[in-house]
């Protein structure tokens, strides 16, 4: 259970959140839901998808109250729309990118310098177009000047999630995916991870818009609960960063 909810019972009813949450948020969301529908009475409806399909979703009118992206670009796009009564997407958590591998794998032990071992042949990957930690990913391996010499090995999914899966089923030997993921209790339990420096990739701010076409009370109560100390604190459990 999160902290920060005593005292923050609501009498609500049965009334529902929609809420579209970027990929890296699957592990996340269970435990926000749970523990917000406990304190308030109102349930979150979530819909998971990469944050390009997500925006491309909501700008075509999908029935959407809250929008948690995994950057600032694509919630920018919803504001731009004019879809948003803010003037600005409001962040939320700050994100980590790490290279995760099963413990079976064979560039085991795992290391930054995995991506380059002889042995590597599948690195899993999120598609930079559609997900902000596949972008991230690939200014990492920009920075590190080692993109061109790794471009053959990756092996591009549509979102985060589905990178993790790949290096998760096996099909890929390694991926670069969000700490979210490699958090999880089963991550860990079949694999490691270690952290790409944040030194090596702009930052992963990500954000949230409330559209106006929703409920936007819900919404916005909602965010407020998920800015406020007691579950902000509480984020690296679950491989976010405070946004503070």
């Amino acid at each position: 259970m999160l902290a920060g909810l005593s005292g923050q019972a609501l009498a609500q009813g049965h009334k529902e959140l929609r809420v579209a949450a970027a990929a890296d948020l699957q592990p996340v969301m269970p435990v926000l839901a749970t523990a917000y529908e406990h304190a308030t009475g109102v349930k979150l409806v979530v819909s998971f998808g990469s944050s390009a399909t997500l925006t491309t979703q909501i700008l075509n009118g999908a029935p959407i109250d809250l929008f948690l992206g995994a950057d600032f670009v694509f919630p920018e796009k919803i504001v731009a729309a004019k879809l948003t009564d803010a003037t600005a997407p409001t962040p939320y958590a700050k994100g980590s990118l790490v290279l995760w591998a099963r413990k079976d794998s064979a560039v085991q032990p795992i290391t930054i310098d995995s991506l380059t071992d002889k042995r590597a042949t599948s690195i899993a990957i999120a598609d930079e177009m559609h997900a902000p930690y596949g972008r991230a990913a690939v200014a990492s391996l920009t920075w590190m000047k080692i993109y061109d010499k790794v471009k053959p090995h990756l092996v591009v999914a549509e979102n985060v999630a589905q990178a993790g899966q790949f290096a998760e089923s096996g099909n890929a030997q390694m991926g670069l995916i969000s700490l979210t993921l490699a958090s999880t209790p089963h991550f860990q339990e079949i694999g490691t991870y270690v952290l790409v420096p944040t030194t090596t990739y702009p930052p992963i701010r990500q954000c949230a818009v409330i559209l106006k076409a929703g409920r936007k009370a819900e919404a916005d109560a909602f965010l407020k609960w998920l800015l406020t100390p007691g579950v902000q604190a509480n984020l690296p459990k679950y491989g976010l960063a405070p946004i503070q």
